[in-house]
């Protein structure tokens, strides 16, 4: 499978709360089937890093409620959000993809980083 995968992020400054540790962030995702057969996504897995350290792991169906077929040199685009506690944190994960009739494999999601803006770590 030849699969690209583009990643941009955005703090959301209306629904972050410094205070309460509360730190809402958006990630818009966009992949890219370079391959000659049209691939599905089936499954996801994320782990989530904050500045202190504390980790938490998601797995699930699809993304966003979906679980899409990407035709061959075609593009799919999402947008999901994280909320952290800290200021700065990463996001990294996979992918569980499949070519019709084949057998399913994990694309790696490279590591991403999630910050409010103009903050140094």
């Amino acid at each position: 499978m030849n699969i690209d995968i583009k990643i941009e992020t955005r703090n959301i400054p209306e629904q972050t709360d410094a205070n309460e540790f509360r730190y809402v962030f958006a990630y818009t995702i966009t992949i890219i089937n370079k391959g000659e057969q049209d691939v599905q996504l089936f499954n996801r897995y994320w782990l989530i890093t904050d500045a202190n350290g504390k980790k938490v792991e998601v797995k699930g169906a699809g993304v966003v409620g979906e679980q899409p077929v990407i035709t061959s040199g075609q593009a799919y685009t999402y947008t999901s959000g994280c909320v952290l506690e800290t200021e700065v944190g990463t996001m990294e994960g996979y992918y569980q993809m499949a070519e019709k009739d084949k057998e399913m494999e994990d694309i790696p999601i490279p590591v991403f980083r999630l910050a409010v803006p103009n903050v140094v770590h």
